[in-house]
């Protein structure tokens, strides 16, 4: 009677080892090219997980480098903060460098904006100009950071030099050494329109950022802008970068607030923040759509392993009589389950990772034999694919996966526990 009412062994005991536990899960797993029906199942769960994890990790990596893109490339060209005058900054000087002592500060350097229209044959092309500083310590950022040494240098050496973007080039069919007729609007005291400007510039340099500022830059010298702007030696604005791109609101009213009167800023996100806010919305939204994908892929292991009961309920109830415990029975299946997951998170994060990597070529290579451009910085932020594999978001999408699994394989492992021996045999008998 104490025999028959003791407590079933847990694994490794010294009827059924941990070691036969695992012998016998590996084979209905793997089999090792025996065609088993388990084998098959678990075969086509190991596969609906490695292609739900690889596209998840993919999609996630290029969702991540257009966030990487967009904080990096973009936001290194644009100014972080600008602080304009509503009449101009005519000493800006001294409001640079009143600016230059907040301590979140990093740098500060003078901008002129104004409207030009720009004539080559009988092209024509609007765009918004800018007037920058040049000098070497003020080119190291913004959008005089992104030409080469060569070509800052011929803009450098040019008074009446020009920077254009590559997609304003392209569509009035000018090269470097080009010249162009420049028209820059003037207007009168009372804000009324007057005689226009017409000024001759060169070409000396073409700006090829792959973003969308490809579309609309247009770049003269500062103290050039400033007179075609009837600045009189003012500027319009100061750009600022700071240490933290994403405190740019705090900063901007703490400079204003540091200036006289008739002073106010603008910052990134109101010219780039939908757009940021776009893709980390875009990216929570396909994640949780894929890790769904994940989770059918974890249900698919529990009717995987369900058909496997079913199948081996002879092999279970001829267990059961030499010895093994229901609980040796359920480790089976849950160490099943858990093969399933260690074998599809494992091939899973290797094949995405390596697609990933090969996404931006294989996107150039068929957007060069179908001779159509997939991203235009006409409609999107950059004109590659981007892609950006971050460790972290692959251990988070192959832990979670591995843990759908385990979880997914212990409703089947209770249920072959709970399978009747003498029942199953007597069945098989008859």
């Amino acid at each position: 009677m104490a025999h028959r009412n003791a407590r079933p062994a847990p694994p490794g005991d010294a009827r059924v080892s941990a070691y036969e536990i695992l012998r016998i899960a590996l084979r209905y797993t793997f089999a090792f090219g025996k065609g088993h029906l388990s084998t098959f199942l678990s075969s086509l769960s190991t596969l609906g997980l490695i292609l739900a994890i690889t596209l998840l990790i993919t999609v996630l990596s290029v969702m991540n480098g257009f966030d990487k893109e967009m904080r990096e490339r973009i936001l290194s060209l644009v100014p972080h903060i600008s602080v304009q005058g509503y009449d101009g900054v005519p000493d800006w000087r001294s409001q640079a460098e009143r600016m230059a002592e907040h301590p979140d500060v990093r740098s500060v350097r003078p901008f002129v904006a104004f409207d030009a229209l720009f004539l080559r044959g009988g092209d024509i092309e609007t765009t918004r100009g800018l007037g920058l500083d040049a000098s070497p310590a003020a080119a190291r950022e913004g959008l005089l950071s992104a030409l080469s040494p060569a070509a800052l240098a011929r803009f450098r050496d040019q008074a009446d030099g020009l920077v254009l973007g590559a997609g304003v080039a392209e569509r009035l069919g000018a090269t470097v050494g080009d010249r162009l007729t420049l028209i820059v609007p003037s207007l009168d005291g009372g804000g009324a329109a007057s005689a226009a400007r017409f000024e001759s510039v060169v070409l000396s340099a073409v700006l090829e950022t792959g973003t969308e500022l490809d579309q609309s830059t247009a770049v003269l010298h500062l103290a050039r802008a400033a007179e075609l702007a009837g600045l009189d030696g003012g500027v319009s604005g100061l750009q600022v970068g700071i240490r933290d791109i994403f405190d740019v609101a705090r900063v901007g009213w703490e400079l204003v607030q540091n200036l006289p009167p008739g002073y106010y800023s603008r910052n990134w996100m109101q010219s780039h923040g939908n757009l940021y806010a776009a893709i980390q919305l875009s990216r929570d939204l396909v994640s949780i759509l894929l890790f769904s994908i994940i989770a059918v892929a974890a249900f698919n292991v529990v009717s995987s392993l369900v058909l496997v009961v079913f199948d081996k309920q002879g092999d279970i109830a001829i267990l059961r009589t030499l010895g093994a415990s229901a609980g040796n029975i359920a480790w089976v299946f849950v160490l099943q389950g858990a093969l399933i997951g260690l074998v599809g998170v494992a091939l899973g994060c290797l094949c995405g990772v390596l697609l990933s990597l090969a996404v931006p070529e294989l996107v150039a290579g068929l957007e060069s034999l179908l001779d159509y451009r997939f991203l235009s910085t006409d409609v999107y932020p950059v004109s590659f694919l981007p892609v950006d594999v971050l460790p972290g978001d692959v251990l988070l999408v192959g832990g979670v996966a591995f843990a759908m699994c385990v979880l997914a394989a212990i409703y089947p492992a209770l249920r072959a526990a709970k399978l009747a021996p003498a029942l199953i045999l007597h069945q098989e008998a008859s």
